[in-house]
């Protein structure tokens, strides 16, 4: 993409014009015609990310490139006195967020099929209520169920059912015993499928456990009672999902950028793509059908092909960018599949009080994942949230960068929930990026505390203000469709680590808000290496921006997650946010 400073160079364009005693006719009309397509907005809070001039009284825009931030009477003077005026009505003006981790291909998933989150998303907060929503779902698009013979259900925490039990296959039997059903955790880690839809993937009593996952049984037995661990899930979930034709993906992965915007963001990751999802991303940008620009980390143990095609650059093309890999290493602490160095405080159920979760991958694996990515200079994401996870990571990071010599590569810990103070330093000393979690607090910081880790080790998960402190830039994340795509939850959460039940999980790793701010913004955009455009309102920079119907920066903390978006912007031009 080819940025245009145009700010500088109307300047100098004006100065000459008043040295040599005015403009030509010529040259008037250009202006006047620039004017006419400049915007000037004005009459709100304005908080730009950037160190320079953090707040400003208006900010112009022309064409896809913020012109002029600054006090009202200059910018309007720059822009030229046919420009139009936005008056904010006291809204607030910020840089559009940008998303360091997530699955916005996946959120379509989410936003088209049944939402069995529980409060305050949505209402399953029992088996039965799970089996009502999914019910009254397949009333409502019996067309769709009809197309494609699947049934789908997102969001199921068991964390939060008043069961604390994850659905099993003859719960799922109860809503269809002949349409395969199938539910996903809200981690994305864990599943569950009726008989049909174990049927429809082979799996039975003679089908072994998977390398990095889990076919729970009937107790006693070996028939699988339809809960799916990891690969478990992956696996079914590869059966099924090929009943989606091409174009009910497609469909998805533009619901799913929609979806986005409406929270605010401008800029969607797609965490551990396939090849062929990278491929109908392209497609998409090509027809120009994206409302937002996305940026994908394909699989690297599955997917570098498309490493060698020109969708792998450091510029968009059509608002879509392939910008490096994806690794993952373990699975989900509020799932108890994580790994960790020391047990969980409560092991799951059938498992031993030395419970310390699994790895996804050898140790073997990892490191040559992490070697290929270095060897070929591919900025590498990597999934890793429990504390021997993030060990392994640190050890192939520094294995690589000796074998392979020092390179900004920018390297990136994904969620990091269990990281330690030594591992802080760690990731510092190798140039590691922290990308955090910290609406886990909000959504499972009850549940980390009295289950997962105990009181002493939840106090530190997504340690944001222990990296804040060590003057290391770290980032935050939703990974919807874990959670919902909602930057001003992940924005409270940054800020307050206040939990369901009302306390604070651990209140030294709170920021201030313009921290929290900069890491949904200038700090993302840094991660990708694209803060020369993008994450904050600067001349000439692309004018991706967001108005909210509060200042998050005036506002009681405990409103942040209350502040709405009402009106999005990406390359200058409102996005339909429907």
């Amino acid at each position: 993409m080819t940025r245009t400073l145009a700010y500088p160079m109307d300047r100098r364009l004006f100065m000459a014009g008043v040295a040599v005693g005015g403009l030509t006719a010529s040259g008037a009309a250009q202006a006047q015609a620039q004017a006419a397509a400049t915007t000037v907005f004005h009459g709100g809070p304005i908080r730009t990310m950037d160190d320079a001039q953090p707040s400003a009284e208006a900010v112009a825009v022309r064409g896809q490139t913020i012109l002029a931030v600054g006090a009202l009477d200059a910018v309007r003077a720059g822009a030229g006195r046919g420009a139009r005026l936005v008056d904010l009505d006291g809204r607030t003006l910020l840089p559009g967020f940008f998303d360091p981790h997530g699955h916005v291909s996946m959120v379509g998933l989410q936003a088209r099929y049944a939402n069995l989150l529980p409060a305050p998303d949505g209402e399953g907060n029992d088996i039965a209520a799970l089996q009502r929503i999914t019910r009254d779902w397949m009333n409502r698009h019996e067309a769709l169920v009809r197309d494609t013979g699947l049934i789908i259900g997102f969001g199921y925490d068991d964390s939060q059912l008043k069961e604390r039990r994850h659905p099993t296959r003859d719960e799922l039997d109860a809503i269809s015993d002949v349409v395969p059903v199938l539910f996903l955790h809200q981690s994305g880690h864990l599943g569950a499928a009726n008989g049909a839809a174990l049927a429809a993937a082979g799996i039975g009593a003679d089908t072994a456990d998977p390398p990095g996952g889990v076919f729970r049984r009937k107790d006693g037995s070996r028939e699988p009672n339809g809960v799916l661990e990891e690969t478990a899930l992956f696996a079914v979930m590869g059966a099924l999902f090929t009943r989606l034709d091409a174009e009910a993906n497609r469909q998805m992965i533009v619901e799913g950028a929609r979806y986005y915007a409406r929270f605010g963001y401008t800029t969607a990751q797609d965490g551990r793509s396939s090849t062929d999802t990278c491929r109908m991303i392209a497609g998409l940008a090509e027809a120009g059908a994206l409302p937002i620009d996305i940026l994908s980390f394909p699989d690297i143990l599955t997917s570098t092909d498309v490493m060698a095609t020109p969708l792998y650059r450091r510029n968009y093309e059509g608002r879509y960018r392939i910008g490096g890999v994806k690794l993952t290493l373990d699975g989900s602490p509020q799932a108890k599949t994580a790994w960790l160095s020391q047990p969980y405080f409560v092991p799951p159920e059938g498992q031993p009080a030395s419970w310390r979760g699994y790895p996804a991958v050898t140790e073997q694996q990892a490191l040559d994942a992490v070697d290929l990515a270095f060897a070929n200079d591919w900025q590498i994401e990597v999934h890793a949230n429990g504390d021997a996870a993030i060990d392994l990571m640190i050890a192939a990071v520094r294995e690589a960068s000796r074998k392979h010599g020092a390179r900004d590569r920018r390297p990136v810990l994904i969620h990091g929930q269990t990281t330690r103070m030594d591992q802080l330093d760690e990731l510092k000393a190798l140039g590691i990026v922290p990308s955090f979690f910290p609406m886990h607090t909000f959504y499972w910081g009850d549940w980390h505390r009295d289950s997962v880790l105990g009181p002493r080790r939840a106090e530190l998960i997504s340690p944001c203000g222990s990296a804040w402190r060590r003057g290391m830039r770290f980032t935050s994340h939703h990974d919807a469709p874990v959670a919902n795509p909602d930057a001003l939850r992940v924005l409270s959460a940054t800020v307050t680590r206040r939990t369901r039940s009302g306390d604070i999980l651990g209140p030294d790793e709170r920021v201030p808000v313009e921290v929290a701010l900069k890491a949904m913004t200038l700090w993302a955009a840094w991660q990708h290496y694209e803060d020369d455009r993008k994450g904050s309102l600067t001349a000439g920079k692309l004018a991706d921006m967001i108005l909210l119907d509060a200042d998050p920066m005036t506002v009681d903390p405990d409103r942040l997650a209350g502040i709405k978006v009402t009106d999005v912007y990406k390359d200058g031009r409102p996005v339909e946010l429907g």
